[in-house]
């Protein structure tokens, strides 16, 4: 059994030329050859398991990485609050009565409600718990309640002071 082979070189003006051999069943490209001037690309001949090894080597870099990140911002934020926060070990009481202290003695109700996570109901029963042990007073403004800490009513609605007999 004889089989007829035939070699042929095909050039292309801008591709890398090829000898191909032709025999009777198929035309396969057997060795390619790069022209002169041209630079062929660099390429690996990687086995699929070295490549994949590869990729995990990266990801286990990029965790690290990412690891050593968290880190460093937790370390940088307890360099930054080094102080605890006394609010978490408040009272509901001292709560309200710290925020009408942070807003100047004088807060609406509305905007103790606003600022804390609790109900209207809940702030009306401690600011009317408060307002029988005498730490805070209750004006009431048109449909609002004005809610202020001792020494901090507004001069309105302070009765006039006695002039005192010599």
């Amino acid at each position: 059994m004889s089989t007829r082979v035939h070699i042929t070189m095909r050039v292309a003006p801008d591709s890398p030329a090829e000898i191909a051999v032709s025999t009777a069943e198929s035309i396969e490209p057997l060795i390619p050859i790069i022209p002169p001037g041209h630079v062929r690309p660099f390429q690996l001949d990687w086995s699929p398991h070295l490549a994949a090894l590869v990729g995990i080597l990266a990801l286990v870099f990029l965790g690290g990485v990412l690891v050593a990140r968290n880190r460093i911002d937790e370390q940088n934020a307890f360099v930054a609050d080094p102080e605890p926060h006394h609010e978490e070990f408040l009272t509901d009481r001292e709560r309200v009565q710290q925020l009408i202290r942070e807003n100047g003695g004088r807060m609406k109700q509305s905007a103790i409600v606003d600022s804390v996570d609790w109900s209207k109901a809940k702030v009306s029963r401690l600011l009317a718990e408060l307002e029988e042990e005498d730490r805070i007073t209750k004006l009431r403004l048109g449909r609002e309640n004005l809610i202020c800490l001792p020494g901090h009513e507004p001069t309105a609605s302070q009765s006039p002071e006695q002039p005192k007999n010599e």
